[in-house]
């Protein structure tokens, strides 16, 4: 028997972004401004397209991101919090953004009565739960451009890990132009050729002056609507005030330190270590690994980790039971993601046909 598995917070976390793993990209929502035509600029070519933003360096901006998924799941358990595995699996979170530069931005999650922010001043990085009035403080590397740990997704992100994964295998395009909260931008389509990928395109809407991505839109294959979507509904390109930039821990804050420059200390290793991606492109496969994952039945009737297993069980519920030369387990299978949770206890998870996800797990 499958085996009801608990996440840790960094773990519920993972979850999602390994979607991003899976095609490079992250993997909906009425709550982004819809596109209109925009008539009026310059025509580009893809080529021309791709390479403005992977070359490009964002001018200082300050807005209003809206991330919203929608993978086609069944339905599941309403728990009231905003951190839960459902929220982050099929809600709508919204991020509030100041940045300035690579080395000194901020990101704000404001939630119900609390909020959750990320401030990077040059060597050093904070994250604050005022929930919990607790503060974790980062020493990074010298000169490091990685990600902060736990960091939210933006629009710019996004766009940098889909057009990673642009190659012979993807079929590039430039659709009409569109308004994003405002500008108008060039309209950028990316399709895997490969039938086996359950993506259809990938939308990517690139300003017509500073050739910033303002939103990146996920559809499934033969869809009318994004899975996924992740853009500005506000965005002004002036440079943020020195006050929303600096941060002192509250009074009575715990604080935590964490010295990342020290060797074999990287951001990404901390967010999701040990995760292995099996294949490349958009059949890229992510393998959740053990330490991710505490086996057992047994949870917290409260709080994230009781409101996950919940989650879980209900996702497992409505698995149905498959088997193989790889071995047996349970496959769940939407629209843009498939699941397969083995009785081993590996789950593979992927943008893919079932058949990939088999051809993982006799692999591993």
């Amino acid at each position: 028997m499958v085996r009801i598995p608990r996440l840790s917070r960094r773990a519920r976390w993972l979850v999602p972004a390994g979607a991003l793993v899976i095609t490079g990209a992250c993997l909906a929502g009425s709550l982004i401004s819809v596109a209109q035509a925009a008539p009026g600029l310059p025509a580009r070519s893809p080529a021309q397209l791709l390479a403005q933003v992977a070359d490009s360096t964002p001018p200082p901006l300050t807005g209003t991101v809206v991330e919203t998924a929608s993978f086609g799941l069944p339905a599941l358990p309403e728990t009231g919090n905003p951190t839960s595995l459902s929220s982050l699996l099929t809600g709508s979170h919204t991020v509030r953004v100041w940045y300035a530069s690579p080395g000194h931005f901020r990101l704000a999650v404001p939630e119900s009565l609390s909020e959750s922010d990320v401030i990077r001043d040059g060597g050093t990085a904070w994250l604050w739960q005022s929930t919990r009035n607790q503060v974790t403080r980062f020493t990074l590397p010298a000169h490091s451009q990685q990600a902060v740990p736990e960091q939210p997704m933006t629009p710019q992100q996004a766009a940098r890990q889909v057009l990673a994964a642009v190659g012979p295998t993807t079929a590039v395009r430039v659709a009409s132009n569109v308004t994003v909260a405002g500008h108008a931008a060039y309209a950028l389509v990316l399709a895997p050729k490969d039938a086996r990928s359950l993506i259809g395109q990938v939308q990517i809407a690139v300003d017509g002056r500073t050739g910033v991505p303002l939103r990146l839109q996920v559809f499934a294959r033969g869809a009318s609507s994004p899975a996924f979507q992740v853009g500005y509904t506000d965005i002004r390109f002036v440079t943020p005030a020195a006050a929303d930039l600096s941060f002192t821990p509250p009074p009575g804050a715990k604080v935590t330190r964490v010295n990342l420059a020290s060797e074999g200390a990287k951001p990404h290793q901390k967010a999701a270590p040990q995760t292995a991606t099996i294949g490349s492109g958009w059949l890229t496969v992510v393998k959740l690994p053990s330490s991710a994952l505490t086996g057992g039945n047994a949870a917290p009737a409260k709080g994230g980790s009781g409101d996950s297993a919940a989650v879980l069980h209900a996702l497992i519920m409505s698995a149905v039971p498959v088997h193989g030369a790889w071995g047996s387990g349970r496959l769940l299978r939407t629209s843009l993601v498939s699941v397969l949770m083995t009785d081993q206890g590996a789950t593979f998870v992927g943008a893919v046909k079932p058949g990939v996800l088999y051809a993982a797990a006799g692999a591993r």
